[in-house]
């Protein structure tokens, strides 16, 4: 259950597990929905079928099990401090957080799903979209809140609902980037590592005007 080095909070999955579902995700960018079998998995995996259905049951589970993977990049430290937590630790937290988010989502495996569930929206029955919701951007939800609450505890951010610092923390470091990028469009503030660190830097800055207890004094 180790998918990022210690002190960030571990995924559910061990490294094997891991390995697995990184090559279902590259199955699903290079050939959509219906490279996602468990033969095919199995192949690309060098695992048998048999360990798929054992970790993560049917194909609905290995695409949750998948997308479950992909929010756990984004990363919170389980070392989060409580009131001895300075400003500038808190802040480099954050500044970790809203890169990995826009790492993560402007990658072609996130980018790949969502347009996947997009065009399977009026299908009935359809899954995608809800485990998209229920186990992407809910557990980065959760990871966000833990940041945030750690944030509030050492006394550098003041809010009275955090739910509502979440949404203004997402949309400032995301904003209409994600829309923007599944149309198609490359977005400038992304094109490069140095871009995306002066967006998130700019966007954190932002986001203390709004939450910062020094700046709400």
């Amino acid at each position: 259950m180790n998918t990022h080095a210690d002190p960030y909070i571990e995924s559910d999955f061990t490294d094997r597990q891991g390995a697995v579902l990184e090559a279902a995700l590259g199955l699903l960018v290079e050939g959509g929905e219906k490279a996602i079998t468990t033969a095919g998995i199995a192949r690309a995996a060098n695992c048998s079928k048999e360990s798929l259905y054992k970790w993560f049951g049917d194909r609905d589970g290995i695409l949750a099990a998948m997308i479950t993977y992909q929010a756990s990049k984004v990363r919170v430290s389980a070392r989060l401090g409580g009131p001895s937590q300075s400003p500038e630790a808190f802040r480099a937290e954050l500044q970790v957080f809203a890169n990995d988010l826009l790492t993560v989502l402007s990658g072609e495996t996130s980018l790949a799903l969502n347009r996947l569930a997009i065009g399977q929206g009026s299908r009935e029955g359809s899954v995608l979209g809800n485990l998209l919701i229920e186990r992407g951007r809910k557990t980065v939800r959760e990871r966000a809140m833990v940041l945030l609450q750690s944030g509030q505890l050492a006394g550098v951010l003041r809010f009275d609902d955090r739910a509502a610092a979440f949404d203004t923390l997402y949309s400032l470091v995301v904003g209409d980037f994600h829309v923007r990028m599944l149309l198609g469009e490359t977005v400038p503030a992304l094109r490069d590592e140095l871009a995306r660190k002066e967006h998130v830097e700019q966007a954190i800055n932002r986001f203390h005007l709004f939450y910062s207890k020094d700046h709400m004094n």
